[in-house]
């Protein structure tokens, strides 16, 4: 029983080490910022896994200790931290279920805000134009909402030598690719193929942690 505590616990410090030392590496490097399309939007949501990272650390190193030297003390901390996490799960779930509606509004004007920028001409909308193309051609997407309709009238317009929702698939496929406007691009299959925003993702890797503490 000591020791699948141990082990139990152990890989529970090991969980926490991967998303703090992950977390930490995408808060300060500029290069994971720029890959991951990250950001200063979105280091609350960093800071908040860096914040779960550390908790769990320091919870498995309590449970293992506690485990090897039969602690009471450290079991005890231990035991009243998972308590404390169970309580603050149960809170957010509610909150979540209240503030849904606000919630969902939030990220839909968020997303409303980004079509608005590929549809843009502006300097500041064409850096954020071509960060979006290399995630379309990296995710085999096209859009962020609509599909292709969501350039508006930049969808023909020219960036360099890629053009916008190219399908560059060597095996086009008609489940990711169709024509639109004489030209074959990537299309909205489904919701799970079109284009999301990073920070989407960023709160699938915040419900990873939760499920690990």
């Amino acid at each position: 029983m000591k020791y699948s505590m141990f082990i139990f616990n152990f890989l529970f410090w090991v969980c926490g080490s991967i998303i703090l030392g992950v977390s930490i590496w995408i808060r300060v490097s500029k290069d994971a910022q720029q890959e991951l399309e990250i950001d200063s939007s979105l280091f609350a949501g960093v800071d908040l896994l860096i914040a779960v990272g550390s908790i769990i650390m320091v919870l498995g190193f309590l449970g293992c200790c506690g485990a090897v030297k039969e602690s009471r003390c450290m079991l005890l901390l231990f035991f009243i931290g998972l308590l404390l996490i169970l309580i603050l799960q149960v809170t957010g779930g509610i909150l979540g279920a209240v503030y849904r509606s606000q919630i969902e509004t939030s990220v839909n004007n968020t997303l409303l805000s980004s079509v608005n920028s590929l549809q843009s001409s502006t300097e500041e909308s064409k850096v954020f134009q071509e960060k979006f193309q290399k995630f379309e051609r990296m995710n085999h997407c096209c859009g962020l909402l609509n599909g292709p309709t969501d350039w508006g009238k930049n969808f023909n317009a020219p960036f360099g030598k890629n053009k916008i929702c190219e399908c560059e698939l060597e095996d086009t496929s008609t489940e990711l690719c169709t024509h639109f406007q004489g030209r074959y691009i990537y299309k909205k299959a489904n919701p799970q193929r079109t284009c999301e925003k990073p920070s989407v993702k960023l709160l699938q890797v915040q419900d990873i942690a939760h499920m690990n503490m």
